[in-house]
């Protein structure tokens, strides 16, 4: 084997062990390869160029020209094993540098040799000489380089060109890529901006019904209501904890049953099924509530009074999905409503009808006699003895009287006859479909069980029972249901008048109840006469009978009214009304009020003729009193209150009562009068001798002046007996040291017969008429 062989074979499996290592040494191995490639190369150019030094090393074997061409072609094809590896990166490349490798490695390659052989070949040819041969080497050498390097340069302009044509494009390129990025990229800002406010705004929707929806849960869970919803077809589909606990059906036992099956619910009042309301809603589209008198029925037997609303749950084209029922216990209210209706129209004590409820059922008698030509009785009942009752033993003997008597009254009536308690201890009876004398008789037995009826209270104290009867005829001639009331009062009220425990029955001609009609018109006369100032104040003198007696000036006050036409009333016309109707207070506080105000402004007060009566230290003003003022606990301080804001002495005022007033309460009367006595006031009771115990209870009466009663003054000249009271009643007085007056002194002989009997003081006629006060 030649030695370039061998050298060669050596490089190759050099080469070839580098390319197979795990990290393969391309450069090392191409470079085996290229001096390969060299020596292999070397040897086919000395075949060709016939020099035996160039494939022959020494004396021994040449390499073979096929051989070195083979070893040629195995280093190219291992120098391009792997062109992206190593040296041949250079000539595999694709840049500038890569394709000037490509185009120029070739022709280096190739055209030397062959340039070199034609000088040769011409040389030995004897055409030329040798230095020719080098010339014309040379220049063909410079030639085939100059054309390489001016193709190549060319080459490289164009690609240079190309480059730049390139450039300008992708500058253009990019440009217009720039700006269509640029513009993509505000698009997409602009795109991602409003997917960003997208995203925001379904964020905050779903957030918002994730909301809606927890608190639909939440408030469906704490809601005090039941509420069920059922699909399209009434199955139920949800019941929320109330409705369990109404129903007594758990949501997972309920849970697609139908309806009815859960909610049952009938009429209070008929037991009836009701008609279920989610099928009127699935069939009428429209929101439904359930009747009054509703109950629903749990699922244990128990039924709650209930009210309801069913409503439809709508898609958003409106075609119904279901429906929602909403429901509430209204068991309690309907109780306490049914509770209220009662005790509005009873009364609370007795149980019985009141006294509005009984006025609507007597407008229904009065309107039944007056269009269907029926007749009813009206009865007004008054107990005689509950006052003893209720002041003996107290307000809990007195209620419990009342029922009892309420129960006593019960028994006597029919099942269709209205008993009421009207107030206080008065009830009312009307009789339906009942004729006066039956009536009557039904009142009679209902006063003799009073009668007969013994309260015990306390298994101590026994109490004698009666009652006062009012009755009246309701029939077509009765105007209204107040004609009706007040006919009945004022019946009772004579009969209570008359004696007590009986019945009067009123009658449209009877005199008794006209006079007390014409009683009943003076109280608005009254009230008006207050509200518009028509009320007098006059005064009558009380002289002493010996004019060398009293040097102190006495004056009585006296009340009149101007009615409507100006004319002037006797206080006899209206102040028996005053004192059954309670205004007897008011007029008191009124003449007490005005007659400070005018003293206490005025200070001089003048006779209507002019003559002068001067207020002084010694006038002493008497003021009549009432037996309702008396037992006003509030009227002495309204009457302290008078003398300090007017600044009155008290020693200049008399009070007067009368002694029917001070005989009805005697302990009353005299704690009043000592109270009013310690403030510097003086006191007289009028009316002296008329009652039939007056000389008993004198002496505790603390009085100044004793007023002898009229109706024997005025008959002491001719009847011998009206001479001895007077005597008696002044001679009494004399020793309790009270001065004592003579009322109706009409003339100049009792007037005499008076001094006589040595009274101190006279008024009447006789003496000086009423006259009105006029302040100056």
């Amino acid at each position: 084997m030649a030695v370039h062989t061998a050298v060669i074979f050596v490089l190759f499996g050099l080469s070839l062990l580098l390319l197979n290592l795990a990290a393969p040494k391309y450069l090392l191995a191409q470079l085996c390869a290229i001096v390969a490639f060299f020596i292999a190369g070397m040897g086919l150019l000395g075949y060709i160029y016939g020099n035996a030094l160039l494939f022959r090393f020494g004396s021994l074997t040449s390499i073979a020209v096929h051989t070195a061409v083979a070893f040629l072609l195995l280093a190219y094809g291992i120098l391009f094993a792997c062109p992206n590896r190593g040296l041949m990166v250079v000539v595999s490349s694709q840049n500038a540098g890569g394709i000037v490798a490509r185009f120029l490695l070739p022709p280096a390659i190739a055209f030397p040799p062959v340039i070199c052989w034609v000088v040769l070949a011409g040389y030995r040819m004897q055409i030329y000489t040798a230095e020719f041969g080098l010339c014309a080497l040379s220049i063909l050498n410079i030639v085939v380089f100059v054309i390489l390097i001016w193709w190549n340069a060319r080459s490289l302009n164009a690609i240079d060109r190309q480059r730049r044509r390139a450039q300008t494009a992708l500058k253009k390129a990019n440009e217009e890529l720039e700006q269509r990025v640029s513009s993509r990229t505000r698009e997409l800002l602009t795109t991602l901006g409003r997917l960003q406010e997208e995203i925001a705004e379904r964020q905050s929707i779903e957030q918002a019904l994730f909301q809606e929806k927890e608190l639909a849960l939440v408030t469906l869970q704490s809601i005090g209501d039941g509420v069920i919803t059922t699909d399209g077809s009434g199955l139920i589909k949800y019941l929320n904890p109330v409705a369990e606990v109404l129903t007594g059906w758990s949501l997972a036992e309920a849970l697609g049953l139908p309806l009815t099956e859960v909610f049952r619910i009938i009429n209070e009042i008929s037991r009836q099924t009701v008609e279920n309301p989610v099928e009127k809603v699935l069939h009428s589209g429209a929101i439904v509530g359930l009747a009054n008198h509703t109950v629903l029925i749990t699922r244990n037997g128990t039924e709650l009074s209930i009210e309801d609303c069913a409503a439809p749950i709508r898609t958003r084209d409106g075609q119904i999905i279901g429906v929602v029922l909403v429901f509430r216990d209204v068991s309690q209210n309907r109780n306490l409503a049914r509770l209220l209706s009662w005790q509005a129209s009873h009364d609370a004590l007795t149980g019985l009808v009141n006294r509005r409820e009984f006025e609507n059922r007597l407008i229904e008698a009065v309107t039944s006699a007056q269009s269907a030509k029926e007749q009813h009785a009206l009865c007004y009942l008054d107990l005689d003895q509950f006052k003893i009752i209720n002041d003996t033993c107290g307000h809990l003997a007195g209620d419990e009287l009342l029922c009892q008597v309420a129960s006593l009254f019960k028994t006597y009536l029919r099942s269709y006859d209205i008993l009421a308690r009207l107030g206080g201890d008065e009830f009312g009876i009307i009789f339906n479909n009942c004729s006066l004398e039956t009536a009557l008789l039904i009142c009679d037995r209902l006063r003799e069980a009073a009668q007969n009826f013994r309260f015990v209270w306390k298994q101590e104290k026994i109490f004698n029972l009666s009652v006062s009867i009012g009755l009246v005829a309701i029939d077509a001639d009765t105007d209204n249901t107040n004609t009706a009331l007040s006919a009945a009062d004022a019946a009772c009220y004579l009969a209570k008048n008359q004696g007590s425990n009986r019945i009067h029955v009123y009658q449209a001609n009877d005199l008794e109840l006209v006079k007390q009609r014409g009683e009943i018109q003076w109280v608005g006369k009254i009230n008006q006469a207050l509200a518009d100032n028509r009320f007098r104040l006059y005064y009558q003198s009380i002289v002493p009978v010996s004019q060398t007696y009293s040097l102190t000036e006495h004056y009585e006050v006296l009340l009149r009214l101007i009615d409507e036409t100006g004319e002037v009333v006797s206080p006899m016309a209206f102040i028996p009304a005053a004192e059954r109707y309670n205004l007897m207070q008011t007029i008191d506080r009124w003449v007490i009020h005005t007659f400070f105000a005018n003293l206490a402004q005025y200070g001089n007060l003048q006779w209507h003729d002019s003559r002068s009566l001067k207020h002084s230290r010694r006038s002493l003003y008497t003021i009549n009193l009432s037996g309702a003022s008396i037992n006003d606990d509030r009227f002495i301080d309204f009457v302290c209150e008078q003398f300090l804001l007017y600044k009155i002495p008290p020693t200049a005022i008399c009070f007067e009562i009368t002694e029917t007033v001070a005989i009805k309460n005697l302990g009353k009367a005299a704690g009043f009068i000592r109270s009013l006595k310690e403030f510097g006031c003086c006191f007289a009771l009028d009316d002296f001798g008329s009652g039939m115990s007056s000389f008993a209870y004198l002496k505790n009466l603390p009085v100044d002046y004793l007023k002898i009663d009229g109706s024997f003054v005025k008959h002491i000249v001719e009847e011998p007996v009206s001479l001895a009271m007077v005597d008696a009643i002044n001679k009494i007085g004399q020793v309790m040291g009270l001065q004592t007056i003579a009322e109706f002194v009409e003339n100049k002989a009792v007037l005499e017969v008076i001094q006589n009997l040595g009274v101190n003081y006279a008024q009447g006629y006789g003496i000086a008429r009423p006259r009105p006060f006029r302040f100056k």
